[in-house]
């Protein structure tokens, strides 16, 4: 259960032991599967920026992609997918980063941001953070402007909103 007891703790499954011995998995499935409570996470989300206005909004691969884009519809922004090694057709940006349980490298279109744009990036978790930090460095790697980072889902214990210090981070519900 959410330490801060909100909703959307309702719609989550807890998997002990997925990806790796000793992790439990938020699986957001059942969230998605009800279309009342999809709707109101996003537009809760969504929400949390009302304040910071959007050219475009980056996904990272897979579950984000699922958030980013009704997100980025709802505030009338693009929707840039931010893909794992090898997954892009055109010329790209890469970068590697370190996770809960390995490392990996995301990777986005050069043309996907021009400069002094305002980027929104959206995830479903904030975890150790290295998923949001690889793609904040590749936001201002093509001098993008990151106005924030929205997740569903952070897990505290994990530390993640360290890595992301000087950037506005907002979540729904924390664990």
């Amino acid at each position: 259960m959410a330490s801060n007891g909100h909703w959307l703790s309702e719609h989550v499954r807890d998997i002990d032991d997925f990806p790796s011995p000793g992790f439990t998995f938020r699986d957001i499935t059942p969230l998605l599967a009800d279309g009342a409570a999809f709707g109101r996470a996003i537009d809760e989300l969504a929400d949390r920026f009302d304040d910071a206005p959007a050219d475009r909004v980056l996904g990272m691969e897979a579950r984000g992609f699922i958030i980013a884009a009704p997100v980025a519809y709802r505030m009338g922004a693009g929707f840039v997918p931010v893909r794992k090694a090898g997954k892009l057709p055109w010329a790209v940006i890469r970068e590697e980063y370190s996770l809960e349980y390995g490392s990996d490298k995301l990777e986005v279109h050069r043309d996907a941001i021009f400069p002094g744009e305002r980027i929104l990036v959206i995830d479903d978790v904030l975890a150790t953070g290295g998923t949001a930090a690889a793609t904040v460095r590749l936001v201002e790697a093509l001098n993008g402007i990151v106005v924030g980072i929205g997740v569903l889902i952070e897990l505290e214990d994990l530390g993640g909103r360290a890595k992301l210090a000087g950037h506005r981070v907002e979540s729904l519900a924390r664990y």
